[in-house]
């Protein structure tokens, strides 16, 4: 297996030490393209169907089988472990090996641990060469966001990048992290020199920076939130990092559990993973993505530096992300931005001469001076929407991941012309971020107006619990949520009663139900029969309500005949981790096959 190909998503334009501007052009530091193609590895990710399974005896079975040699690295969060192989494969090999291993009934998913890299108005000195906050053209009006918020301490940001390196720019911006490469608490950046001997990069200093450095305190540079914490998660080293520490990290930040790892004391509001590597979304990455939006999380992410389609960069490409595209000091496209319908919208990256100016540290290798560099790059562009979003936040801590999305959509400067690369709708997302615009009108908004009345004559009947299939009559209006906040749609036959379902969390960290209007609605279904386990195939009559889950995590939908309990039938994965099963709505006789 080898690294997942992506240019690296910073790029070095020039840099300074503190407290000087701007100083010489040098190349940018990516590990090439050709090294990418190169290099092989030996890790996985594989999840067991039965979760009390002893790893390592497992293992050493499978691995007789096929003839493998297979040794247990440790557990993750979400129930899967990380497994190595006996010896080094390529990409190809990986997934040929993946697909062998996968026979064997006691796996139920299993995928290479893929190589992901980075993508790569206060009184400060250097704010007015910032011209990616303010300039009309292709900055992203923060001053304006400034006259409503500049932060708020419950909107904490997690920065999941290399790590953040000391710097009197960011000095009492930062809350205790981790560092999931070295198993240790802090999150600092040791360095990451010695790729194809680059020097250390400091990419995620710089990503800091944009997202927090020190405003307003007559030094350096702005950030774009002053106040919030930023929660640095070291998850990328030498070359870039494992899938497996990125998925940990996400989660740890969201203040969920991770083996090995302290408790997160300072949760994450949201994200940014400036990072990213080639390939359709894994599964896991997924999983791990539903889990913390689930928990009221944002996930940005940079849409990758490789000049193409964004659906082919993970985790960009993954659903319920906010993946930003890079443009220019002119507003246009970034040559080296990826593109496409899966970009939500665009922000600065830089272009040409002109890159984006955050700290860093000065050091070739090892911590030395504080400074301050251009980069450019789709990680440069994240932490601009990152901000933001801890800005939104901080006014209305209330707002779910998928109304943050639609604000930020929204509320989009439109592309300008005549940039010589002009973007549009559909190729860069919805249009440039505006600081300003997404917070307008949010401080002080009224509440979020009563739910409609169900028909004359009819109250609302209780459907579900939150996590549960629910069955209607024909066509029905139902609503979910918690008084007095509800989310409604149409729902025809039957549902899940979850905030993907809905679109939205109207009301973020309180068991939700549903409920249907008028009499016609049917209560909860009762009485669920057993008709297969996961991985097998089942036999209904005719056509029936089938369950797919565990405990309180369900998909619904009609079968007829035979089908298999999988997640392709149902369309995903309703609880990561726990081997499911099927179940029938209807009392008529099931078969299992």
């Amino acid at each position: 297996m080898n690294p997942l190909q992506t240019l690296l998503c910073a790029t070095l334009v020039g840099v300074a030490s503190f407290p000087a501007s701007a100083g010489k052009n040098v190349s940018g530091g990516s590990p090439s393209a050709s090294r990418a193609a190169a290099v092989d590895g030996d890790r996985f990710i594989v999840r067991f169907r039965d979760r009390s399974t002893d790893p390592r005896q497992a293992l050493n079975g499978i691995g007789g089988t096929f003839g493998e040699r297979l040794e247990h690295l440790r557990g993750m969060s979400g129930g899967a472990h990380v497994v190595r192989l006996g010896r080094r494969v390529m990409r190809d090999e990986a997934q040929r090996v993946a697909g062998l291993l996968r026979r064997d009934a006691r796996i139920a998913a299993i995928e290479p641990d893929a190589w992901m890299q980075p993508m790569a108005v206060p009184n400060d000195t250097m704010y007015g060469l910032q011209w990616h906050y303010h300039e009309p053209q292709g900055g992203i009006n923060l001053p304006t966001a400034w006259d409503v918020t500049v932060g708020a301490s419950g909107a904490t940001v997690a920065v999941i990048d290399t790590g953040v390196a000391p710097h009197a720019d960011l000095s009492g911006r930062l809350a205790t992290g981790y560092d999931f490469i070295r198993n240790v608490v802090g999150g600092t950046d040791p360095g990451d020199y010695g790729c194809e001997g680059a020097s250390s990069s400091w990419h995620g200093t710089h990503v800091a920076g944009i997202v927090g450095a020190s405003s307003n305190n007559g030094v350096g540079v702005a950030g774009s939130n002053w106040v919030s914490k930023i929660l640095p998660v070291r998850v990328l080293g030498r070359c870039g990092g494992f899938t497996s520490d990125i998925i940990d990290g996400l989660r740890w930040a969201a203040g969920m559990a991770v083996a090995g790892a302290p408790a997160n004391p300072t949760p994450a509001r949201v994200a940014n993973l400036s990072l990213g590597g080639d390939g359709a979304c894994s599964g896991a990455f997924q999983s791990a993505i539903n889990d913390v939006t689930a928990r009221g999380m944002v996930v940005v992410v940079a849409a990758g530096n490789a000049g193409s389609d964004v659906g082919n960069a993970q985790p960009a490409n993954c659903s319920g992300v906010v993946a930003v595209a890079a443009t220019t000091r002119s507003g246009g496209r970034a040559a080296y931005s990826n593109h496409g319908s899966r970009v939500t919208l665009s922000a600065p990256g830089g272009g040409g001469g002109d890159g984006v100016l955050s700290t860093v540290n000065t050091g070739s290798t090892t911590p030395a001076a504080d400074g301050y560099a251009w980069f450019q790059g789709t990680s440069m562009a994240a932490p601009h929407v990152t901000g933001v979003v801890s800005l939104l936040l901080s006014v209305d801590p209330t707002l779910t991941p998928a109304q943050v999305a639609q604000r930020l959509q929204q509320s989009a400067r439109p592309f300008p012309g005549g940039t010589g690369a002009d973007c549009t709708v559909g190729v860069c997302g919805a249009g440039i971020l505006d600081a300003g615009a997404a917070l307008a009108g949010l401080l002080g908004a009224p509440p979020p107006p009563a739910p409609a009345p169900p028909p004359p004559g009819a109250g609302w009947t209780k459907l579900a619990d939150e996590g549960q299939g629910f069955a209607v009559n024909g066509t029905q209006t139902v609503r979910y949520g918690s008084e007095p906040h509800w989310v409604t749609r149409q729902v025809e036959n039957s549902g899940n009663c979850t905030n993907a379902f809905f679109g939205a969390d109207p009301i973020y960290g309180t068991p939700k139900r549903c409920e249907g209007a008028g009499g016609t609605a049917q209560p909860p279904v009762s009485g669920w029969a057993q008709v297969a386990w996961e991985g097998e195939t089942f036999f209904v009559n005719g056509t029936q309500t089938v369950r797919y889950g565990s405990g309180s995590s369900w998909v619904t939908r009609s079968v007829s005949g035979a089908a298999a309990c999988s997640n392709e039938l149902f369309g995903g994965d309703p609880v990561y981790g726990i081997v499911k099963q099927c179940e029938t709505a209807a009392a008529t006789s099931t078969a299992r096959r």
